[in-house]
């Protein structure tokens, strides 16, 4: 007697491990007090607390409105005019390289799933070297590739730095054609970032082991400036014959919901390059068809315009500017702090232990990830001495 087959649906889908940010945001939204601080979700915010609109994005979007005449289809690549005026701001010296091709992705987590299919597709048994800790949407998106992680500590808690020497050996255990996922600035969760002597050394291993840099550029021109972050992208694309480098500008632009990203691949020859775009636009193609078009095309007037692009460059001068701000607060509050002067970017690991993290919640209504992982620009400027005296108490014990 036949048997009918089991019947399977959503009541059969595995557990999922929450993300613990998005939890994270849960318990701010629901905390009733109105000088809660919340440093776990990551953009900058101004003096006041807010995530403004640029003016230099506004006066795009403006001329946008009044210009656009039509919403139809761009296709795969979405805008090209904003990925080739991107690659002089990206890959500098670089940019009128034809080894090196480029098409719009939704943010830069768009380029980074483009990037590892890619890999996936000509070498399923790529493995990716990711240090530790590293962006929680790292791990699950090389696994959700189909290739396989391999990790080393990038940072090194009791000393406050970078682990070199865990993070070169690692790469020297490395087969050719296996990746090295790396941060070019702005570390984010540590916000430990290379030195340009290190960088040359990274380089060189990875260039001489026949591995493949996956350069995550998210944070360009909140460290030192739009050049000097650009250092570990161009310093690779010195030493590498294939190169990705995924870049975002939701953030130096603050079109964070609009999804603005980038993908640059960098292959052997011109001809192997275009090669690898067509896999880039058929694995888009099964993903999203074709990226959103509005933040890239303010992003592409913005930079089209002398004007608007000196604004905007001044705009993420200022930026920086209370990043670096900030820091030294922090920094000149406790001497077990000074070490966050030397790091870059929005992002610090406080030295704190979960129940202090818990602690800091419950009674000061301060929010940051059980790691101590902390959005420093997240603090209005009314804010920052009673932040700076709560975490110091709360080592203190």
């Amino acid at each position: 007697m036949l048997t009918a087959p089991e019947r399977r649906g959503f009541a059969d889908l595995p557990p999922i491990v929450s993300d613990s940010l998005l939890a994270l945001i849960a318990m701010v939204n629901a905390d009733p007090r109105s000088d809660k601080i919340d440093v776990g979700v990551g953009v900058w915010r101004d003096g006041e607390g807010r995530t403004p609109v640029l003016r230099s994005v506004k006066e795009a979007e403006r001329r946008l409105h009044e210009a656009q005449q039509s919403k139809s289809y761009l296709g795969g690549p979405g805008d090209k005019r904003f990925a080739e005026l991107l690659r002089p701001v990206v890959l500098g010296e670089h940019a009128g390289d034809k080894r090196i091709v480029g098409l719009q992705t939704p943010g830069g987590c768009g380029a980074i799933f483009l990037a590892l299919k890619l890999v996936a597709a000509a070498n399923p048994q790529a493995r990716v070297f990711m240090g530790t800790p590293t962006w929680p949407n790292h791990p699950p998106m090389t696994r959700g590739a189909g290739l396989e992680i391999a990790e080393y500590r990038h940072y090194d808690p009791a000393g406050r730095s970078i682990d070199f020497a865990a993070l070169t050996e690692a790469l020297r255990r490395a087969r050719p054609g296996d990746v090295a996922l790396l941060h070019a600035c702005c570390h984010n969760p540590t916000g430990a970032d290379l030195s340009e002597d290190q960088w040359r050394e990274v380089a060189d291993i990875v260039a001489e082991g026949g591995l493949i840099p996956l350069i995550d550029f998210a944070y360009q021109g909140f460290g030192r400036g739009l050049e000097e972050d650009a250092f570990g992208v161009r310093v690779m694309l010195d030493a590498c014959d294939e190169v990705l480098v995924t870049q975002s500008c939701d953030k130096n632009f603050g079109v964070y919901r609009d999804r603005v990203g980038c993908l640059f691949v960098k292959g052997r020859d011109p001809d192997l390059a275009a090669h690898a775009m067509k896999h880039l636009l058929q694995i888009s193609r099964e993903a999203w068809s074709m990226p959103p078009d509005h933040g890239a095309a303010v992003v592409r007037m913005v930079l089209e315009d002398e004007g608007l692009a000196a604004d905007w460059r001044a705009e993420l001068d200022a930026m920086r500017g209370r990043i670096r701000m900030v820091r030294e607060r922090l920094a000149g509050a406790d001497p077990r702090l000074a070490y966050i002067a030397e790091q870059q970017g929005m992002f610090s690991m406080l030295p704190l232990s979960v129940e202090q993290v818990k602690g800091l919640r419950e009674s000061h209504g301060i929010y940051m990830a059980d790691s101590g992982r902390a959005n420093l620009v997240g603090i209005a400027d009314k804010d920052l001495d009673r932040f700076c005296e709560a975490v110091v108490g709360a080592m203190n014990g």
